[in-house]
């Protein structure tokens, strides 16, 4: 029978593309499957994981772990280096068999390529760099009256779509919101006519379950019938080099000072300041858009909608103005500080502790109370 995704009463569940390399799961996978098992319970369906490699069974009772019901395991030797070609067409063939309702997969560098090349496939619809999910009106609802500028009213009443002419109910869409016009707006995307709706998700913005033990030892794993052959491949991987290039690691870090376009009056001063602050803390360097924009930080460093969304336990904004674009990616932070000479600063609504006063004199002063305080202990 020839695959219809219109017919969208035929798929169920929600699935989560679970990304390895050489054996590994990555940090993604475990973000995506515990957002993936909010979403699978506000449809009332299962999540399934779906892992590709070769000789990767074993990696399947991890994602359980983090809330997957059953994962699907397609093991090949062809598998084993990612390529676009084999991934995408034993994905497309298990996904057009199995009728997924909603496919997730992280924007990593392979996600990314990815995920257009199987929504063109399948031919439906693909919100990339997504930040928030929502299936839940009431939930979706709650996050735009704190996220948003719409009026009540108007999100209140949001229970319908016009599509073809004609409403359509979207309390079972899959809301996908994303940045758009470069990060100064948000948008929220539904797909209500194709199947399965699908979403690549930032990394760093979906917050990871503790790990179960209980649900890793009761996961279900299913091995799918797929065909590959070389004949399916239009390239060949002759070597994986990795290059030697040391990144700023913003999502895994406990600590982050980050800088914004207060430093422009001594660009190297300040981020020399910045550096000696983290160094104290044990931890690492961020910058504003505008700092990256400028050339003073490189883009790994970059926190915001438009950079990395992190979480840490402590974040520091130094001359930070607080746009909500830079608020989108930190806000989520166990303890904000912010240092600005501007009072008004919008960074100063969301910080748990707000100093007014200049940078360069707050920053060093800020240093040597963390220095002293080690000391005495």
């Amino acid at each position: 029978m020839a695959f219809n995704n219109t017919d969208l009463a035929a798929f169920k569940d929600v699935w989560v593309f679970c990304e390895q390399r050489e054996g590994k799961l990555m940090p993604t996978d475990f973000e995506l499957i515990s957002e993936g098992r909010r979403l699978a319970d506000e449809l009332g369906v299962d999540l399934c994981g779906l892992l590709l490699g070769d000789n990767v069974e074993g990696l399947a009772k991890e994602l359980g772990g983090y809330g997957a019901d059953k994962v699907y395991v397609c093991d090949h030797p062809l598998l084993k280096v990612y390529t676009t070609d084999a991934y995408a067409k034993v994905i497309c063939d298990v996904i057009e068999e199995l009728k997924p309702e909603a496919f997730l997969i992280g924007a990593t560098n392979i996600g990314r390529d990815l995920g257009p090349r199987c929504a063109a496939r399948l031919h439906t619809g693909l919100c990339a760099d997504c930040t928030h999910l929502d299936v839940d009106m009431g939930i979706y609802k709650d996050f735009l009256h704190e996220a948003s500028t719409l009026e009540d009213a108007r999100i209140d009443g949001l229970n319908t779509a016009m599509v073809l002419g004609e409403k359509h109910d979207v309390s079972r869409d899959l809301k996908m919101t994303r940045p758009a016009f470069g990060g100064h707006l948000m948008a929220s995307i539904i797909c209500p006519r194709f199947r399965p709706t699908m979403a690549t998700v930032r990394p760093g913005v979906m917050k990871k379950r503790p790990f179960d033990q209980a649900k890793a030892d009761a996961v279900e794993i299913v091995k799918p019938a797929f065909e590959l052959s070389e004949a399916d491949m239009q390239t060949e991987v002759t070597e994986v080099v990795k290059a030697a290039k040391k990144l700023v690691d913003l999502i895994g870090a406990d600590f982050i000072v980050s800088v914004g376009r207060g430093i422009s009056k001594d660009v190297e001063g300040g981020i020399k300041l910045a550096e000696e602050l983290a160094a104290e803390l044990g931890g690492v360097v961020g910058g504003s858009r505008a700092v990256i924009d400028s050339g003073w930080l490189s883009a790994d460093h970059q926190v915001g909608q438009t950079g990395k969304t992190v979480h840490p336990k402590v974040y520091v904004a130094l001359g930070i103005s607080g746009a909500i674009q830079h608020k989108a990616g930190m806000q989520d932070s166990e303890c904000i500080i912010a240092v600005n000479k501007n009072e008004s600063a919008p960074i100063f609504e969301i910080a748990d502790y707000g100093i007014c006063g200049d940078l360069f004199k707050v920053t060093p002063m800020l240093t040597e109370a963390i220095r002293a305080a080690k000391a005495a202990k």
